[in-house]
């Protein structure tokens, strides 16, 4: 008997290629960020609001996430938006991305941690980080991190985007380290690639920056009056209601 005819099931294409944003979103992410500079008091851009003003540049759907893998989603691809502080990010080359917390002993029953083979803490580390993943690719064809280095000030700015990927244990050597942290190691390059804390069960990425990251610098706005800006809104005590 020959094999049955299968229908082929149509993969969706990314709305745009990796790291090659619309053309408007360097305009767009400097509008939006030279609000907020204006608009508060000291310079703030924290995780929430990168995943929102990320949204609204790509025409995306802003849907914070337990899992910290989909904040973001447009069609069939979906985004975990992270913020970075550098001195200057057009010239930083890693980062250092905390990715939740991965805990042997709540996944594993592991309690004796620092008795146990470090590469066996390790493959559970990975493997609690792959079945996140793996959950979310179930639901979407595609995967990304996009992440905004900003400086202090937030008028030097770099984006760039990752591939969420699944990590195979078997390519890693893991060592605890001077600060009792375990660090996973790439076996053939012996490049630092992942950082856990026993304390806390904190997970980070450490990864190197593409060189077709996205950089732009802003001018400082003035800031806006409060009291110029409820003005022009016609605010008066009759928007206050004491309700208790």
């Amino acid at each position: 008997m020959k094999p049955p005819k299968l229908r082929t099931v149509e993969r969706y294409a990314p709305p745009y290629p990796l790291n090659n944003f619309p053309s408007n979103f360097p305009l767009g992410l400097g509008r939006e960020v030279v609000y907020l500079l204006a608009t508060r008091i000291t310079p703030r851009l924290e995780g929430a609001d990168w995943e929102e003003i990320f949204s609204r540049l790509i025409g995306g759907r802003w849907k914070p996430s337990n899992v910290g893998l989909d904040d973001v989603l447009l069609e069939q691809t979906a985004w975990s938006a992270k913020t970075v502080k550098a001195t200057t990010p057009s010239t930083a080359k890693r980062v250092r991305l905390i990715s939740g917390r991965n805990s042997p002993t709540y996944s594993y029953d592991v309690d004796e941690i620092r008795k146990t083979n470090p590469n066996e803490i390790g493959e559970m580390v990975l493997g609690i980080w792959n079945a996140r993943v793996a959950s979310v690719r179930a639901k979407y064809e595609n995967l990304r991190t996009v992440v905004l280095i900003k400086s202090d000030d937030l008028l030097e700015l770099a984006i760039f985007e990752m591939n969420t990927e699944l990590y195979q244990s078997e390519s890693y050597n893991w060592r605890w380290n001077k600060r009792n942290n375990l660090e996973g190691l790439d076996k053939q390059t012996n490049a630092h690639c992942f950082t856990w804390q026993p304390h806390g069960s904190q997970f980070t990425l450490i990864e190197d920056i593409p060189e077709n990251r996205l950089a732009i610098r802003l001018r400082q706005p003035p800031p806006l009056d409060r009291d110029k800006v409820l003005d022009t809104m016609e605010f008066d005590d009759s928007w206050v209601e004491i309700i208790d």
